[in-house]
Formats: structure tokens, sequence, C-alpha cells
């Protein structure tokens, strides 16, 4: 390793949200870029079933074809997308079961009947899939340059007569409080400062969950709203949390939290390294150096 490891220059709101978790799982896994060996179930299958709905609603709204026509699209990209992964035994996210689920999303919100609907630019594009990398007004410790902020959602749309952002999401099971964990979710708040700063003025953020079980499908949808006030605080903060990050990263030593992110939404990755006196020898056995680019959400693998 460096003596002194690389700062990002570019930050999205996963990163964030691992700094905010636990300093050390910001560090091992963004600053080291320490990953574990193989892939994710839940993110592969995820992101499969995100390029299915962006293929399927590019073919109906921007291409002009039929519904079943893009449905088939969709689950054609869903596929090549998935490839030959393996999933674990007894996972639910199977090639079969996302593609029944890219099948049941648009019989709950059809092409045709949907009250959301992809917006259309003046430029006759619609906003299917909304990438941004938009500069933060805070500067990298090293190039001076502003850091990035990147991010992805599935949609801008019309909805209820305003502008919104879309965003889907694959899980295992939706319970009554799914629908209450966005209200001061940063990642939508990001979208919201994103989309004002390209130049669009977003009334909130329309979350639409699909479960994924053994033997059915489930779905709930969300809306959220974003003042204006709320954006601002949002900024703020991301701008004291770089500050207190460039300050672990020139110090050379990142918190651990040693609490319950040790143990959220099924145990951190790196917990057992952390039950480690000489965490630095087991790193290789269980995990590889990847980097991720929030700009075009693809992991490189690093030498070791």
């Amino acid at each position: 390793m460096p003596a002194m490891l690389e700062f990002p220059s570019v930050v999205d709101a996963t990163m964030l949200a691992q700094w905010r978790s636990c300093h050390q799982k910001l560090m091992l896994g963004y600053i080291e870029h320490w990953k574990l060996k193989g892939d994710s179930v839940h993110l592969l299958a995820g992101a499969a079933f995100a390029r299915g709905l962006e293929v399927a609603r590019h073919a109906y709204f921007q291409n002009g074809r039929s519904d079943v026509d893009a449905l088939a699209a969709g689950q054609q990209a869903l596929v090549i997308a998935y490839g030959d992964f393996e999933p674990p035994e007894g996972s639910n996210k199977t090639l079969e079961r996302m593609m029944g689920a890219l099948d049941y999303y648009f019989s709950v919100w059809p092409f045709d009947s949907d009250p959301a609907r992809p917006h259309r630019f003046p430029s006759g594009a619609y906003g299917i899939e909304f990438s941004f990398a938009q500069p933060l007004p805070y500067k990298h410790p090293v190039s001076g340059d502003p850091i990035i902020y990147s991010g992805r959602s599935d949609m801008v749309c019309d909805f209820a007569g305003g502008l919104y952002i879309e965003d889907d999401k694959t899980a295992s099971q939706l319970g009554a409080s799914w629908s209450k964990q966005w209200d001061l979710r940063s990642q939508f708040t990001g979208y919201c400062w994103a989309a004002a700063e390209a130049g669009m003025d977003v009334n909130g953020v329309i979350v639409r969950g699909v479960s994924i079980l053994k033997t059915k499908y489930d779905h709930a949808e969300a809306i959220t709203y974003r003042p204006r006030w709320q954006i601002a605080r949002w900024l703020v903060q991301v701008q004291r949390d770089l500050a207190a990050m460039e300050r672990a990263w020139r110090e050379d030593y990142w918190d651990f939290a040693l609490d319950h992110a040790c143990d959220e939404y099924g145990g951190c990755s790196f917990k057992q390294i952390c039950t480690s006196p000489e965490p630095k020898a087991w790193l290789p056995m269980y995990f590889e150096r990847r980097r991720w680019n929030p700009l075009d959400r693809t992991e490189t693998r690093l030498e070791d």
C-alpha cells in the first residue's frame, strides 16, 4: 500500500453511507478498494433488473415498440446482464425469478397506463435513466479540483402534474415500514440536488419496490418530497462529511464504529476482519482489490 492512500475525486451515495456507518468500512472498501471475492447476488441481480427496465422503457417510449416487444427486449437485456452468474443456494434472486419480477413489474405498472411516465425533454429524448456527475463545493485535497458527486436513478418522470425522480428497488420482502424509510434518505436528497444543478425543478422522488419471494412477488410505492431547505442542509452535511473524511485521510486513522453497524443488514462484510488483531493478514483470504468507478459504475481489478 502507498504511504498515503489516494483520496477519492468522485463520491456517490453508497460511499457517503459507508462513511456515516463506519469510517473503517469506507476506508477498506473504497479507499483501499477491498471487495469480497465473487459477485454479490443482491448487487448483480439488482443491476440486471435495472438494465431490463431501462431497455424495456427505451423500446416502448423512445422507439415506439409494442408493450409485448418492449418487455421481450427488457428480458433479453436482463439475461445478458445477469450472465452465467450462479446465485448462492437458496437465493430467491435466480435468473428465472428476476425475469419473472420484470414481467410482474410491468403488470403492476403497465407501459400504457403507468401514471409515472418518462418526461420528454425539448430535444425529444425521454428521461429514462438519469445519470449525473455534478461538482460539489468542496476541493480535492491534492488536485484542488471540485470533488464530483455521481449517481444514477431509473427515470425522470411526469407524475400528478409535477416532475419527479423515480427509483426502482428489489427486495427480499416489503414490510409495513418499507415506505417510511425514504423521507430522510441521503441518496434521494442527492438526486434532487443533482437534478436542480442540471436545471430540473423536481417535486420529489417516487420509490418503487418489488419483493422477490420463493413463490410470489409483491410491490410497494412511496412518494417522498424534498423541500429546498432539506436539500441545502444535505449539501452542508456532505461538505462536513468530506472535511471529516479528509482529516481521517491526513491522520491515516479511520475510526471503528464497533456497534450496531457491525450487524446491520445481515452483518458488515468486514466484521470477520475487525475481530482479528492482525486484520491486514486476513484481508487477502476473503477479499480482493477492485476499484469502483462511480462515473461509469464499473469495477476494475487491482494488483495486490
